[in-house]
């Protein structure tokens, strides 16, 4: 697909188990490509809701009559369902992490390939860009940035010579970052540096983790019992939570215990954590960090 080649997209789909009959919910839509997948395994009673931010993502909405596309965060997704109608689901999948036509857009600053303007918004309707948080985070604010999200070393570093380069001028590009944080950039690891840069401000621009923590959450609510969520993470940050709350139903502490030491969490994960094969890692590159975890919703 020009737009995303989805990942995983059988074992994505199949995990969930579907029913011809049954509401599902594809989170992000993007090119449409694990949706379609859905929508072939329904019924003609079966309905599918897809939300995606992206607004250049709406040109991938599906004519049938069994899908609804929202324009919105995941992070929203029971108030936006409920609007709807919808209460209950027998399914939920969730691919995060950039879309290969964003990264393919230089104007919208994911890549560290481009030189395009220091964006990274997956909305663009959300005011706060790269920009803004290169040009006015204090250096302590930048290093958290860096460290918590890029988890990279030399974050104290790196957020000093951010404030000093943006007093010579703003950093207004893809280019000029890295020519800011040249001297963080050995030849020989340059690409992993930038890609933990890159991927520590497009967290903050759109404060990824916090809404993954608030969709995963929603999903116990949502999902019948029985009812499986399917979700592709692509790095350890957004892995850990979503193995911890699939096993515990929460994203730190212990699960609370009865008086007899039993747990009650309300997912059961399913197999093992599943990863693209080299075939298809070969056809497609940025499948290479995707992570595949299954669980179902116990009664």
């Amino acid at each position: 697909m020009s737009y995303h080649d989805p990942v995983l997209l059988h074992e994505t789909v199949g995990g969930l188990d579907i029913k011809p009959d049954g509401i599902y919910v594809d989170v992000t839509f993007g090119g449409g490509g694990h949706a379609k997948q859905v929508l072939d395994a329904l019924g003609p009673q079966g309905r599918l809701i897809a939300f995606d931010q992206d607004q250049d993502a709406l040109q991938n909405r599906i004519d049938d009559g069994r899908f609804l596309l929202i324009h919105e965060n995941f992070r929203h997704l029971s108030r936006f369902l409920k609007f709807h109608g919808v209460t209950k689901v027998d399914g939920i999948l969730a691919d995060f992490g950039v879309s290969s036509h964003q990264f393919d857009r230089p104007e919208r600053g994911f890549s560290t390939r481009f030189d395009g303007q220091l964006d990274m918004r997956m909305n663009q309707n959300n005011s706060r860009s790269a920009y803004e948080i290169v040009n006015s985070y204090e250096a302590s604010e930048l290093s958290r940035v860096l460290k918590d999200y890029g988890e990279l070393r030399a974050a104290p570093g790196m957020a000093q010579v951010i404030v000093a380069a943006r007093m010579e001028a703003p950093i207004a590009t893809t280019e000029d970052l890295k020519r800011a944080l040249q001297r963080f950039l050995p030849k020989a690891n340059e690409h992993k540096v930038l890609a933990q840069i890159f991927q520590a401000i497009r967290l903050e621009v759109n404060d990824e983790l916090t809404a993954l923590k608030a969709f995963l959450m929603q999903t116990q609510d949502l999902l019948v019992p029985g009812g499986r969520l399917s979700v592709i993470s692509y790095h350890s940050l957004e892995d850990r939570l979503v193995k911890r709350f699939m096993r515990d139903g929460l994203f730190d502490g212990e699960p609370e215990k009865d008086v007899y030491g039993r747990t009650s969490v309300p997912f059961k994960p399913l197999g093992k954590l599943i990863i693209p094969t080299d075939q298809e890692i070969k056809r497609n590159n940025r499948a290479r960090s995707a992570k595949l975890r299954i669980a179902e919703r116990r009664s």
